[in-house]
């Protein structure tokens, strides 16, 4: 990949929000002072009459300052901590490098609140407490987890996570905010392409398409009614005789990804749950338990907790109605019929997933699957999902593989499909027409890129910022010593 892409991708680098890495913080208390050195001299338990000695005074351990952010060195050493945990590779990562990540996220935040953009207490507490129980359900208890993190009690390891979220949710709002009506046109991204060297332009690999046909064995009317006289059974006794909706949830539900937490869910308006919950969900009062509902997921009965506002906090329980074996038999009997059609010539595999697939996402547009970090058509080699690249793997062109079973990911039951390779791209140079997704993607994200650098550069000047005489010299991405 030549020196201009290589760029870009830096600048993908300073966009990224959301790392664990870039979560330590310390924010300096709102006191009525004159400025930021007075906050640091009382967190360094300096008193106040001796402002007038402040530069003769060594404050150990702080790295620098933005706005109203204290970043310590030892933030910097938690930041590399974390970065190794996680297997990332810290070979080309330096000390200087990740007090910038550290002195932007903070730029953004500090920014933030000057602009207005702002992040409810109740929605920060709300993240934090599903951190806290999905830490819970891997380490396996409150008290292990505050020994994993190496925390003495529950309330400051609370204090601690909400300071470190309202952080960082700040710093991405302001990024949204930078970015969000940041378009291309076709003709800026012919210009981006143009503007790259021929012998510097990207390498794209082996790529496929795959298309698929999928049946989805159906519960009988007689296993569906079994399923919704469990959740009455258990709303009845939730109403009738005050038993907890949260412990009946962990005992029955078949919702892998709140079962452990009692059911629960904070959502709003807009998150990305399926039409019929959210339906339901907004229709309830706090404290009411909806009747049993259907969605592809199985059939739900839900407890609103608490209304802050556009948001829920909801406990659901979900039951997914058995699924006999002959359903399943029934299933891959009918991909095998469906196959063998298509083999003989009666239908294209395009017009069988049209005519029979019960996967609507994938139906109309002849089975064809989209790839999920782009929602192009095409898969790289290397960075398809593995499950998915060894079912495809020893596919030959025009092949159509043998019904494959498996469980939805999503939650929505066991089925079966057959797959076909429709395509196949060899390694190449970026070509416009061919490759014009990947080429617009990068022309975006360097137009974003530079919206954010010019941004920063403003605000950069605008800002309170101090660097320690010891970081002075580190060679920044930004002007923060402001040279």
């Amino acid at each position: 990949m030549g020196k201009k892409i290589k760029s870009i991708c830096a600048g993908c680098i300073l966009m990224m929000v959301g790392i664990v890495t870039a979560q330590q913080s310390d924010s300096i208390p709102d006191l009525q002072i004159e400025a930021p050195e007075l906050a640091l001299m009382a967190d360094a338990g300096i008193k106040k009459d001796t402002v007038n000695n402040f530069k003769r005074v060594k404050l150990d351990g702080i790295a620098a300052v933005v706005g109203d952010y204290v970043i310590l060195e030892s933030d910097i050493e938690k930041t590399l901590i974390d970065l190794r945990s996680q297997g990332a590779s810290i070979e080309d990562v330096t000390r200087c490098s990740l007090l910038g990540k550290l002195m932007e996220d903070r730029l953004y935040a500090h920014q933030a609140v000057q602009d207005s953009i702002l992040v409810s207490d109740d929605e920060v507490n709300a993240t934090g407490e599903r951190q806290i129980q999905s830490l819970i359900q891997q380490i396996g208890s409150i008290e292990k987890v505050l020994k994993y993190y190496k925390k003495e009690d529950e309330t400051g390891f609370r204090e601690d996570l909400f300071k470190i979220n309202k952080l960082r949710m700040l710093s991405e709002k302001m990024q949204q905010e930078i970015v969000m009506e940041i378009q291309i046109t076709p003709e800026e991204v012919r210009q981006f392409y143009n503007k790259i060297a021929v012998e510097d332009r990207p390498v794209f690999g082996a790529e496929m398409e795959i298309a698929q046909i999928v049946k989805q064995p159906k519960a009988t009317d007689a296993e569906k009614q079994q399923t919704i006289d469990k959740l009455n059974k258990i709303k009845a006794d939730v109403e009738d005789n005050d038993a907890s909706f949260s412990v009946k949830a962990i005992l029955y539900s078949q919702d892998d990804g709140s079962k452990s937490k009692g059911g629960f869910y904070s959502i709003t308006k807009e998150t990305g749950f399926v039409k019929e919950f959210k339906d339901v969900a907004f229709s309830l009062k706090e404290g009411e338990v909806s009747d049993p509902f259907e969605t592809t997921f199985g059939f739900h009965i839900i407890y609103i907790e608490k209304i802050r506002g556009q948001e829920l906090d909801l406990r659901h329980i979900l039951l997914k109605p058995e699924i006999s074996e002959e359903a399943l038999a029934n299933a891959k009997n009918e991909l095998d019929s469906i196959r063998q059609q298509v083999m003989d010539g009666k239908y294209t595999f395009a017009e069988a997933a049209l005519n029979f697939s019960d996967e609507k996402e994938t139906k109309f547009d002849g089975g064809l699957l989209r790839n999920p970090t782009n929602f192009d058509s095409r898969f790289e080699l290397t960075k398809m999902d593995p499950t998915l690249y060894n079912q495809v793997r020893n596919l030959k062109d025009n092949e159509i593989s043998n019904p494959i079973f498996e469980e939805d990911p999503r939650g929505g039951g066991p089925s079966f499909k057959l797959l076909k390779v429709t395509n196949r791209y060899d390694e190449h140079v970026a070509d416009f027409s061919k490759d014009y997704m990947k080429i617009q993607q990068l022309a975006l994200t360097e137009k974003q890129y530079n919206a954010i650098k010019k941004w920063m550069d403003k605000h950069i000047e605008d800002t309170y910022i101090s660097v320690n005489d010891s970081r002075k010299d580190c060679d920044f991405a930004n002007n923060w010593v402001k040279k």
